[in-house]
């Protein structure tokens, strides 16, 4: 679940690799990757294919995505800024998104006006008509907000182009990767526990399921396939932008820990906030996930 609104750095032979949205298993060329149903941003996906994965070869060939994830558009991303300036205006204090719209993409998704990557891929004159009515939609809410509603969909028509060898049926994907013949399955998530939509420090959190319940809801696996559920733990704790953080250290520990950790968020560059590890957050993540390791 999710969407590139989470980011982390993996170095495999001296190269470098900023991850935001493609699985870090990419880079593997033995192994195949899936984008489950989480939230797309278009834009992000072509960038990330001509510049980050240049240098995999048939990279292509070991991506797979499925058709019922949920597009992010310019506008949700444009909305997702205009609230946090609400927020601050209203409130005095924002969320501190990263601006990538997945908050109001969630929002389209619930209220059942969301389109999804299988409605770009089959009748487009259907797709352009919903996406002009969720345009519109977005216009009427916010009465400054600009969409170039013919600009976005010719280039949404090109993308659809672009993935569409990489798109499959991912209930069905995921059924044969269980049943067929045995495999080594590895589901990487996006955020931690504590940002979770429904057990993290609400409001201060992401607008998915970043805890285990997220492998089933959204991947389509049945529970009982979930074997060993991996708890990774940082040897202090970090946490980018506004939220509780009870042993955070602001002074020169925090600063430590900051510049020795190289602790710069890799989506929006914010400096990430330090502090010692929680094992009172930690025992909850595990009354929540279940670890086994």
């Amino acid at each position: 679940q999710g969407g590139n609104n989470a980011g982390h750095t993996v170095v495999v032979d001296g190269k470098e690799y900023d991850f935001h949205l493609f699985p870090s298993g990419i880079i593997n060329p033995k192994a195949i990757s899936f984008i489950g149903k989480t939230i797309l941003e278009l834009i992000s996906l072509s960038y990330f294919s001509l510049y980050l994965l240049a240098g995999l070869k048939d990279w292509e060939k070991r991506l797979i995505i499925s058709d019922r994830a949920h597009i992010v558009f310019d506008f949700h991303q444009a909305v997702d800024g205009l609230q946090e300036v609400q927020r601050q205006a209203q409130e005095g204090k924002n969320i501190g998104t990263t601006k990538k719209g997945i908050g109001p993409t969630y929002s389209s998704k619930a209220a059942r006006t969301g389109l999804r990557i299988c409605d770009l891929l089959s009748d487009f004159d259907e797709f352009s008509s919903r996406f002009k009515n969720l345009a519109q939609q977005y216009k009427s809410m916010f009465p400054t907000l600009e969409i170039d509603i013919e600009g976005q969909l010719k280039k949404l028509k090109g993308y659809a182009e672009k993935i569409r060898p990489m798109v499959r049926d991912g209930v069905y994907f995921m059924y044969e990767a269980l049943h067929g013949s045995p495999k080594k399955i590895l589901v990487e998530g996006a955020n931690a526990a504590l940002l979770d939509i429904d057990f993290g420090t609400y409001p201060f959190v992401t607008s998915s399921n970043c805890t285990v319940g997220g492998v089933c809801t959204g991947l389509g696996v049945p529970p009982q396939h979930v074997g060993d559920v991996y708890g990774v733990v940082k040897a202090y704790t970090t946490r980018v932008g506004i939220g509780a953080f009870p042993t955070e250290q602001i002074n020169e520990i925090g600063d430590l820990l900051q510049s020795r950790g190289h602790e710069w968020g890799v989506t929006t560059g914010r400096k990430r906030r330090c502090g010692w590890l929680d094992l009172v957050i930690l025992k909850y993540a595990h009354m929540i996930n279940g670890f086994t390791a």
